[in-house]
């Protein structure tokens, strides 16, 4: 038994160093962590346990039947964080560059099951080079089970994607399905073809860091959520983000120790707003001043900034935000943030994670260029994303609520289970100087001095229905609340509506208008 158990042994030693020790300097030289540190600095101290690590590719051809290291590029396995069970792998780019084989693939099919079927959340580090040249279409096959099984679990479990090297061609798309994407800044690449074919196809002259780049998907194309210096930071942010999510849809989320004050007033909101209703402030100053402990965990903080999305807690439970920002383009939503906004609804529906609004906005962003790339089509999919959500749903009116964009935004016509209204929101069709436009053109037109008989209709105007309490009187704001009971309201409210349940009809699956 002694040999037999030595020559255990030495084989996971050699799993441990499957890519040989020179390739892992290399790896450290980069700045890189090899894939066992991640895991072992993600998880809780000795809780991680490895399956399938003697697993070696079983290919022939181009050499492959000469070089077969064990793990095969891929370490999975369960372990936990913060106490929470959780799944994880981690692509090993020091053996076959991360390239993912049959076997490595089989791997990760083997560590989703085990996801899903547990209902535990499943993290993804990738650090690969695509698809596996030498063991050809059966490489491609092998991403379609991965691709599925992401479509399986979606909704079901938290899946978070890690990018800590390139992840190029096919390979994206995996990462694309799960809920989460970080990004190590100048480290991490993502790409459907790299620059030498860009330019080869289209001409274009691009690095890899301006096509492929986290700053480029953080700011241009949405593609990551989450953006961080340095692998370690990176891995901090991936627990901390897990703290407010559950291990599956049918939990609720964990609640934190209640460490602010119920009852706490926010006094600041009382002067938080600019004297002319058309100059800008940071919605993210309410949002921190109504939350615990000002702690705001802001998703996509790069994209489409004039809406903002984030966790935070309140009354020690999780909850999502989504709030119109009037210090970017005036809070305005367009394309980039109605999407952004509708894929964190649906997110935090599916989790089970309350939401709440605070709304300021002055409507769609008018233009051919929006109009021409459907922002009826993708405004319609944040409207169908609260439409459809049945968890608690709070919403609160700092200001402007105008037209489709206030509809849009959570209102109790599309399902708020409660509104608030400051007493400066103002809840319209449209802004008092369009509306006089459109509804005195005549009178105007013929007026003795047009600017001053506009001025006065907008100052009438304003008074008789820029408030919130023709809309109060109708029920369609359940209250006008003193911006400095905002938290204490909010808090109440999710207190009642903690037991809500509310069941969709009976069907296959929405048609959403993606």
């Amino acid at each position: 038994m002694g040999e037999r158990i030595a020559d255990l042994e030495r084989r996971k030693a050699e799993a441990r160093l499957a890519g040989g020790e020179s390739a892992i300097e290399r790896h450290h030289l980069k700045g890189k962590m090899t894939a066992r540190e991640r895991i072992e600095y993600l998880l809780d101290e000795g809780s991680f346990q490895e399956l399938d690590m003697l697993s070696r590719h079983r290919a022939h051809g181009m050499g492959l039947e000469d070089n077969r290291p064990y793990t095969d590029g891929v370490i999975i396995g369960f372990g936990s964080v913060d106490g929470r069970k959780v799944c994880v792998f981690s692509q090993d780019f020091t053996v076959f560059g991360g390239a993912l084989g049959e076997v490595f693939a089989e791997k990760i099919h083997k560590i989703m099951d085990l996801s899903l079927s547990l209902g535990l959340p499943m993290i993804g580090l990738n650090d690969g080079a695509g698809a596996r040249i030498q063991e050809g279409v059966v490489s491609l096959h092998s991403y379609g089970g991965i691709f599925a099984r992401n479509v399986k679990a979606s909704g079901v479990v938290p899946q978070i994607s890690v990018i800590m090297g390139p992840c190029a061609g096919g390979a994206v798309y995996s990462p694309a399905m799960t809920d989460f994407i970080f990004m190590v800044n100048e480290t991490s690449h993502m790409f459907i073809t790299g620059p030498d074919v860009v330019k080869t196809v289209t001409g274009e002259e691009v690095t890899l860091e301006q096509l492929g780049g986290a700053m480029s998907h953080a700011t241009k194309s949405g593609v990551t959520h989450f953006v961080m210096p340095d692998e370690k930071a990176c891995l901090d942010e991936v627990r901390y983000l897990l703290s407010f999510l559950p291990a599956n849809n049918m939990e609720e989320p964990p609640r934190g120790e209640r460490s602010d004050d119920p009852d706490r007033l926010c006094e600041d909101l009382r002067d938080i707003l600019p004297a002319s209703p058309n100059q800008p402030y940071d919605m993210k100053k309410v949002i921190t001043s109504v939350v615990d402990d000002g702690d705001y965990v802001e998703v996509h903080s790069h994209w489409a900034q004039q809406i903002t999305c984030g966790f935070a807690r309140i009354d020690g439970h999780p909850v999502g935000i989504v709030g119109n920002n009037p210090a970017v383009l005036a809070g305005v939503l367009d394309i980039q943030s109605s999407e952004k906004a509708a894929r964190f609804v649906r997110t935090c529906d599916a989790f089970n994670i309350p939401l709440i609004s605070f709304v300021d906005v002055p409507g769609f962003m008018p233009g051919t260029d929006q109009e021409f790339h459907g922002i009826i089509r993708h405004g319609a999919k944040l409207l169908y994303a609260f439409c459809e959500a049945t968890v608690p749903r709070v919403q609160i009116i700092t200001r402007k609520a105008y037209g489709g964009a206030y509809v849009v935004m959570n209102s109790k016509s599309i399902g708020a289970d409660l509104a608030y209204a400051w007493p400066t929101a103002e809840l319209a069709v449209m802004g008092p100087q369009g509306a006089v436009e459109i509804v005195y053109k005549r009178e105007l037109q013929q007026a003795a001095d047009p600017v001053a008989r506009r001025a006065e209709l907008i100052t009438e105007y304003t008074e008789k229905y820029a408030n919130p309490y023709a809309a109060a009187e109708r029920g369609y704001v359940d209250d006008v609340i003193d911006p400095a009971d905002t938290r204490k309201k909010v808090v109440a409210g999710l207190r009642l509506l903690r037991t809500k349940r509310e069941e969709l009809p009976r069907r296959k699956h929405g048609n959403m208008p993606l």
